[in-house]
């Protein structure tokens, strides 16, 4: 029975990251020599990922002036490149599952954070800057890892990479634009500070779950 469900959960996790893989399954594809579709295809991955999303809507939740944003927003892009490049050139492989379950304690890191959960909880506040990078290099880790899936040839990978990433930072300033403009309307209505906690207790949740089937996975499929 153990066997099976693990099977089914495999089918079903194979499935799931197949769907959210496209974008890089078709960047394999196109190895070989360099292609401008890989810009496209990063930043196509930056919009679908919703992991990635959720982590940047929870650390930019209260930065109220775009001089924050404009300091919290860059240090995650500078995070996840130097992974996500490192990574790949490297052919440093770790393991996916463990490397997606941080990504998932990432949210939830940034959900209690926005509670002020360490402070009342345990008497102390992390250093939110430092955090943000950190948990940038797990994300392009992350990314790496799935790249290194596919086989990729090194004829003209490190121009393809670096197009990838651009393309990845495009589609993180999209789909950041879209989230700052709905925050800001948001922010301004009367009913924001009611829902701001219930807010950040949902993308604390979202977090649980991400990074609970990624352990799941880690153990029934590793």
């Amino acid at each position: 029975m153990v066997d099976s469900f693990r099977g089914g959960w495999a089918s079903d996790q194979n499935a799931h990251q197949a769907s959210q893989s496209l974008s890089l399954i078709e960047f394999a594809e196109d190895h070989g020599r360099f292609h401008p579709s890989s810009i496209y295809l990063g930043a196509k991955h930056m919009v679908i990922g919703y992991d990635h999303l959720l982590f940047l809507a929870g650390v930019i939740f209260f930065l109220y002036r775009m001089k924050g944003v404009g300091i919290y927003v860059p240090l995650f892009a500078v995070g996840h490149s130097v992974t996500l490049l490192y990574g790949v050139l490297s052919e440093t492989n770790v393991n996916a599952y463990m490397v997606d379950a941080i990504i998932g304690f990432s949210v939830i890191y940034k959900a209690m954070d926005n509670l002020g959960a360490f402070r009342r909880w345990f008497g102390f506040q992390p250093n939110t800057k430092a955090a943000v990078l950190i948990f940038g290099f797990f994300h392009g880790f992350g990314l790496a890892t799935k790249l290194q899936d596919f086989t990729l040839s090194d004829d003209g990978l490190v121009a393809n990479i670096l197009a990838f990433n651009v393309g990845v930072e495009i589609g993180q300033l999209m789909a950041l634009s879209v989230i700052l403009i709905a925050m800001n309307f948001w922010r301004r209505s009367d009913v924001f500070p009611r829902q701001a906690f219930a807010a950040n207790v949902l993308l604390m949740s979202a977090g649980f779950m991400l990074m609970g089937y990624q352990l799941t996975g880690l153990y029934t499929v590793s």
